[in-house]
């Protein structure tokens, strides 16, 4: 497993962090938890390798969430901005820890490997190509 060190902060750069990851686990997570705490229709993690992770500035505020499955997740967040950090295990130190790829800044390098809880998907997420683009805002 290749390891990659990442660096990232919060929208207004009260907190920032670096971590060790594996690229290899980036991937893009439809579940319902994720379409709610980001506001949109998923959330692209990566996974922390060995618990890696240093908040080098800031303090990061975590809300414990239970999962359907009974695990509690803690998932931290920017108390200023409200930035999406992490979620990570909190009974289990070596369940899945993961960073929210936005924040970093080597997220061109964390492309996607897989998508998870499809099951959850919205169906317009599985082809975007019909969708105008525009590299900007356009005028109304």
């Amino acid at each position: 497993m290749p390891v990659m060190k990442v660096d990232g902060r919060c929208l207004c750069g009260s907190v920032t962090f670096e971590a060790h990851v594996d690229p290899a686990t980036a991937a893009i997570c439809h579940c319902t938890d994720c379409q709610q705490n980001s506001g949109t229709a998923y959330g692209i993690v990566v996974r922390v390798v060995d618990n890696q992770f240093t908040c080098l500035s800031g303090t990061i505020k975590s809300f414990v969430k239970t999962a359907d499955s009974g695990n509690k997740r803690a998932l931290g967040f920017c108390p200023e901005c409200g930035t999406r950090i992490f979620g990570r295990p909190v009974e289990d130190p070596k369940a899945h820890f993961s960073l929210r790829v936005g924040n970093l800044n080597q997220r061109e390098q964390l492309v996607p490997q897989r998508q998870i809880w499809c099951r959850s998907a919205q169906p317009w997420t599985q082809d975007l190509s019909g969708i105008p683009k525009f590299a900007t805002r356009p005028n109304p």
